[in-house]
């Protein structure tokens, strides 16, 4: 998902790194190349495969964006309303959701020091290894207390849609779309790159895969995303319609 729709209730796109591992927990869902010049026409994302939960798996191993139950990682950036850190923790916990059984994954994100957003993400990666994106809930809060739950929603529920985040063998030109609830999240994805080489205050890496993030619902925001093989997201940049920037602080592995 998009920073921009992260800050009206959404969670990081993501946020992953990499690491076989099984998803455990209790059912609890914890929360109750080249580049295309930035001008160029908005790709028509595929539609999302229907869900069958037997194509399922119940670990998170995608190269580029693995959930290991115990990981916590940490990202520092900047935004219009100032210093932002965003805390990424794998929780042990699961949610079933329309028969799939998803990992639980909490973002909270701070400015100045002062938590503005706590969201509880689902992720389930199916047989192929593509990652699917099954909904969040997302609280909005001021001076410590909650203010909106905008941006809240799950698969199977009022018409909403679970997406794919990360393909299994990102292609350039791949375009997918990674969640669709009508009027309140519809973000879609692009791979832009499979060679770029990025520097990050956790490390230096090659053969970055680039991606580029936006929603019809804020057509004039665009970020780009950068992954890294055996570590997952490692910066995100708006370059349409701000100057947000995120990058990995620090990993902390179980």
């Amino acid at each position: 998902m998009t920073r921009t729709a992260r800050h009206r209730g959404l969670a990081l796109a993501v946020t992953t790194l990499l690491v076989t591992a099984t998803a455990t927990g209790c059912g609890n869902d914890g929360g109750d190349g080249q580049t295309p010049p930035a001008s160029a026409p908005t790709p028509t994302a595929s539609k999302t495969p229907a869900v069958n939960p037997a194509d399922f798996v119940t670990t998170i191993d995608n190269p580029y964006m693995p959930l290991v139950p115990g990981t916590k990682f940490r990202y520092e950036g900047t935004t219009e309303d100032g210093t932002e850190t965003v805390a990424v923790e794998v929780t042990r916990r699961t949610k079933k959701i329309q028969g799939v059984t998803a990992v639980v994954v909490r973002d909270t994100v701070s400015e100045d020091g002062q938590v503005v957003e706590d969201t509880f993400d689902w992720f389930a990666q199916d047989r192929e290894g593509n990652v699917w994106y099954f909904g969040e809930d997302s609280k909005e809060i001021e001076d410590g207390k909650v203010v909106s739950t905008e941006g809240s929603w799950e698969a199977g529920k009022d018409g909403a849609e679970p997406g794919i985040v990360m393909k299994a063998k990102p292609k350039v030109g791949d375009k997918y779309r990674q969640e669709y609830y009508k009027g309140v999240a519809e973000d879609r994805g692009e791979v832009l790159s499979t060679t770029e080489k990025v520097k990050v205050p956790y490390g230096s890496y090659d053969n970055v895969l680039k991606t580029k993030d936006d929603t019809p619902l804020e057509p004039d925001v665009v970020e780009h995303k950068y992954y890294a093989k055996d570590v997952g997201l490692i910066r995100e940049i708006q370059v349409e319609g701000g100057e947000d920037q995120l990058e990995l602080i620090s990993v902390d592995k179980p």
